[in-house]
């Protein structure tokens, strides 16, 4: 399957809820790299690197998110493809 990277803006109650912990949890579940970072407007970055199914099982974890947090709006857009190691928290 193609490699492909995709970037997620996450809205909501979403930081300081274990939101960035889990995406990379999950994220190195699925096999897939990139990284979650906390943004300054309190939105959460989220970058994808991997097939199109796994990117799409982690879009589906976005839309949800952890227990604690509450996503408002996901929006997604494609990234530039680049090599990561392991699912980073930023």
């Amino acid at each position: 399957m193609e490699v492909q990277c995709k970037k997620f803006t996450v809205s909501g109650r979403v930081q300081g809820v274990g939101f960035r912990y889990n995406t990379a949890y999950h994220g190195l579940k699925l096999g897939v790299t990139g990284y979650a970072k906390n943004l300054w407007d309190g939105n959460v970055e989220v970058v994808v690197r991997g097939n199109a199914q796994q990117i799409e099982q982690m879009e589906k974890f976005l839309q949800q998110g952890p227990r604690m947090s509450r996503v408002d709006s996901l929006q997604s857009e494609a990234a530039e493809l680049k090599e990561y190691k392991g699912f980073d928290i930023l």
